[in-house]
């Protein structure tokens, strides 16, 4: 069975930095692309960050280039989202997920090309 589980989440302050991390059980991360996903309170679910299995390029949405990062440690099958220069805006739960090698869709940032999801860890950034 396929588990995403994030972790790192916690409470910042405005210009901090955090650094989320993305493990699984029952599979390899680096088969799969991989994506973050925030979502605040009465707001859609946001894609932010995505590493390809193809090819290793990354995508990021405006709301956060030049402060995220994403990257992958393959030994310890971990994805991480580095995030600097938080804002009280990035207040939200992020979610990271997985979508398997042999999907046709694009690695994106939309959250119908992923399959398999974490339970979220929540972020603060509040002074």
């Amino acid at each position: 069975q396929v588990q995403l589980v994030e972790s790192g989440g916690g409470l910042v302050e405005p210009g901090g930095s955090l650094r989320l991390s993305c493990t699984a059980s029952g599979l390899r991360l680096d088969y799969y692309a991989i994506a973050w996903f925030r979502q605040a309170p009465g707001k859609e679910r946001e894609g932010l960050s995505c590493i390809s299995n193809r090819d290793g390029s990354t995508n990021y949405a405006d709301s956060v280039k030049g402060r995220f990062t994403i990257s992958r440690d393959n030994a310890k099958n971990t994805v991480y989202l580095h995030m600097n220069n938080l804002k009280p805006e990035d207040t939200a739960v992020y979610y990271c997920a997985a979508q398997p090698p042999e999907s046709l869709l694009p690695v994106g940032l939309m959250v119908n090309e992923y399959d398999y999801w974490g339970q979220g860890t929540q972020v603060t950034v509040s002074s």
